[in-house]
């Protein structure tokens, strides 16, 4: 029996594009957020370092939302999981090693450590790929491959259990939020953020939406003037909490960090799981509208964006990194530092999404640092455009002969 060939959704790769430029803010203004507490412009600080932190979460998010997508309506053999298991070995796992190891040694550099014994390195490198800590942002990848060793597991139980289909979303908060609570109350694990435990709400709710996405469908490829009324209702709804709990997650951060007087952090954390999982709602509504309504030029853009997101993840923080080096060139007034900051951003969204082109166009093997290599880049389907354009010419000048 042949799987349901599902259909092909573009307006993913926009998800992916406004979710990497959400992470992009947040690690350019990170510096901000410590250097300008006594500017005038902090808030504008504050509010880029936090409004834009849906990132991660929405990756999650979405990351659940496409593996459910394709999966679960698909026989669940020996077959598809080895299959699964070494797409992801090869694309996800391979290049977080690889990566760490660039950033592990760039960070011995810094330090002056290359003096140290080989044993107590690579002992260091292990505990930082096992922790996702070879560099800030790698906890992430850390996160994305415990939910695919969980992945197999949990579509068994989705598919077989009907009920927790239904009730995937308050069960993901129920655990999400049982870790929180047994780590703050008893384990006291500081990199609580590199364990997938923290995000299985994200991750249960993409399963959800995939699932039921018949409805959800109806809803996201709807005009305005197309939607039924609970649809028009519960749009308004969802799109004015995101804004009010962005601007309420937001200002309670910016008060603490102004007068250095904290609440429980249950409320820090609080405002951002509800911020957050809001966020993956809009962007997925967003990037339908996008889809719908940008004109072509920006689209074009996004959709290479989203496509090569993952590489520009893993790389960006070398560009930010180069590029702060160039922070005591320049007298800074409050004006000309937000600029520099917010060069920072671009530079490491320009430069990174310009080389990891290059480098899946032209560099052999380049998936092994980098990830899966975007259908629109691979040489295969540029040699195949080639081929065609060959064969059209040809056809046109056996057309015009005598």
């Amino acid at each position: 029996m042949n799987p349901i060939k599902k259909e092909r959704l573009p307006q993913l790769d926009f998800f992916r594009a406004i979710a990497i430029i959400g992470v992009l803010h947040v690690h350019s203004t990170s510096n901000a957020t410590i250097e300008a507490v006594n500017t005038s412009l902090y808030y504008v600080f504050n509010f880029l370092n936090l409004f834009f932190k849906y990132g991660t979460p929405s990756f999650i998010f979405l990351s659940s939302f496409v593996l459910f997508y394709n999966y679960y309506d698909r026989p669940l053999t020996g077959k598809l999981i080895g299959s699964f298991y070494k797409k992801r070995m090869l694309y996800i796992l391979l290049p977080y090693i690889l990566i760490s190891a660039l950033y592990f040694l760039y960070k011995l550099n810094n330090n002056d450590r290359f003096d140290e014994p080989i044993g107590v390195l690579l002992g260091d490198y292990v505990h930082a790929i096992f922790h996702g800590s070879a560099w800030t942002h790698l906890y992430f990848v850390f996160i994305s491959v415990q939910f695919y060793i969980l992945f197999p597991l949990m579509l068994a139980l989705l598919k077989s259990q009907r009920w927790i289909a239904r009730w995937a979303l308050p069960i993901g908060l129920a655990i999400q939020w049982g870790w929180v609570l047994w780590n703050k109350y008893d384990l006291h694990y500081a990199s609580k953020g590199s364990i997938a435990l923290s995000y299985f709400a994200y991750y249960l709710m993409g399963a959800f939406v995939a699932i039921y996405f018949k409805p959800f469908r109806s809803w996201v490829m709807s005009k305005w003037s197309e939607m039924r009324r609970i649809q028009k209702i519960s749009t308004i709804v969802l799109w004015a909490s995101w804004l009010i709990t962005g601007l309420i997650y937001v200002q309670i951060w910016y008060d603490a960090r102004l007068t250095n007087e904290w609440l429980d952090s249950l409320w820090y954390e609080f405002m951002w799981n509800i911020y957050t999982m809001l966020s993956s709602l809009v962007l997925f509504h967003s990037a339908f509208i996008l889809h719908r309504r940008a004109p072509a030029w920006l689209l074009a853009i996004l959709r290479r964006l989203g496509e090569i997101s993952f590489a520009v993840y893993l790389v960006h923080p070398f560009l930010l990194a180069f590029y702060r080096e160039t922070q005591d060139q320049f007298s800074m007034s409050t004006i000309t530092y937000f600029c520099w900051i917010y060069g920072g951003l671009i530079f490491a969204l320009v430069v990174s999404s310009i080389i990891v082109q290059i480098m899946f166009r032209r560099v052999p093997f380049s998936w092994v640092l980098l990830g899966s290599v975007p259908a629109s880049l691979s040489k295969k389907k540029r040699d195949n455009k080639d081929n065609t354009k060959r064969t059209r010419k040809t056809d046109a000048v056996q057309r015009t002969s005598p």
